[in-house]
């Protein structure tokens, strides 16, 4: 059983760490919103996309070691923590509940930052767009898809002479 807890630990260590890198990554994209550092903004948009991945295969391993422990333990493989725990040795008990809930308190941060970014972002958005409505005012009034999101009108091409005339 040692080796299966170890196991179990040791993938609950690397999802936290995971969730940690993602979470850096997030602060990182967020300050260059609000700093206007366009060019660097791609390069953390295809990092988080990266680390997304990363995180996904971590807790899919953390889940697979979770199972075999479960099953070896003669519990369901769908056992989540909250019974899991109680069941274990008492050494490990207070180590995996502190791993558990650092993982989960770390994943609300990162879905927290997650949103902020968001809305950061569909507001630099907005005022790109109303930037253009301004430049071009004969693409119309700002629209609104069923989602709620704004429709982003297709710009006419122009020459440079007609849109400065």
């Amino acid at each position: 059983m040692t080796e299966f807890l170890n196991n179990l630990i040791e993938s609950l260590r690397e999802e936290l760490k995971q969730y940690g890198e993602m979470l850096a990554l997030l602060d990182q994209q967020q300050e260059m919103v609000v700093l206007r550092q366009t060019q660097d903004l791609l390069q953390t948009v295809a990092a988080i996309n990266a680390q997304s991945g990363t995180i996904r295969a971590a807790r899919l391993e953390r889940e697979q070691y979770q199972r075999h422990l479960a099953r070896h333990l003669g519990l369901p493989e769908t056992t989540g923590f909250a019974a899991l725990v109680p069941v274990l040795p008492p050494d490990y008990r207070p180590l995996v509940s502190a791993l558990v809930q650092e993982n989960n308190s770390l994943l609300a941060r990162v879905q927290q930052r997650a949103r902020q970014n968001h809305l950061l972002l569909t507001r630099a958005l907005e005022l790109m767009q109303r930037l253009i409505c301004s430049l071009f005012p004969a693409n119309g009034t700002t629209t609104y898809n069923d989602a709620g999101g704004v429709l982003m009108p297709g710009l006419a091409p122009q020459s440079l002479y007609d849109a400065v005339g």
